[in-house]
C-alpha cells in the first residue's frame, strides 16, 4: 500500500504560482510513475502530468504545456507540481496518483491516489 499526501494548494490571482506538493509513504520502494490529475465543479476527471519513476521522462496535457512542470525527488518521496502563470482554468481539485510501472494519461493506470489540493485562481 502507499498513501499520498497532496499539499500546497490555495487561491492565486491569474498570472500567479503555486508548487504543489505530493508525499508518499508506505511501500514506496517499487517502481512507480507518479501522476497529477484535476477535477473541476461539473467536470470530469483529467489528467495534467506524469513523470516516470527515474524523473527522466515526462508528459502534459497540452493546456499546460509551458506553464507547469512536474519532477520528483526519490529521496523524499516526494512529487511536485510547479504551476506558473495560473489561469481560471485551472482552478479544480489537484489529485496526485501513483502508477506501477508506466503511468501514461488514462486514470485507470494508477493505482493509489491521494485526497487532493483545492486551487483556486481568481481573474
Amino acid at each position: 500500500q502507499v498513501q499520498l499526501v497532496e499539499s500546497g494548494g490555495g487561491l492565486v490571482q491569474a498570472g500567479g504560482s503555486l508548487r504543489l506538493s505530493c508525499a508518499a509513504s508506505g511501500r514506496t520502494s517499487s517502481n512507480y510513475a507518479m501522476a497529477w490529475f484535476r477535477q473541476a465543479p461539473g467536470k470530469e476527471r483529467e489528467f495534467v502530468a506524469t513523470v516516470n519513476w527515474s524523473g527522466t521522462s515526462t508528459l502534459y496535457v497540452d493546456s499546460v504545456k509551458g506553464r507547469f512542470t512536474i519532477s520528483r525527488d526519490n529521496a523524499e518521496n516526494t512529487v511536485y507540481l510547479q504551476m506558473n502563470s495560473l489561469k481560471s482554468d485551472d482552478t479544480a481539485v489537484y489529485y496526485c496518483a501513483a502508477s506501477v510501472g508506466y503511468g501514461g494519461r488514462s486514470a485507470g493506470s494508477y493505482i493509489y491516489w491521494g485526497r487532493g489540493t483545492q486551487v483556486t485562481v481568481s481573474s
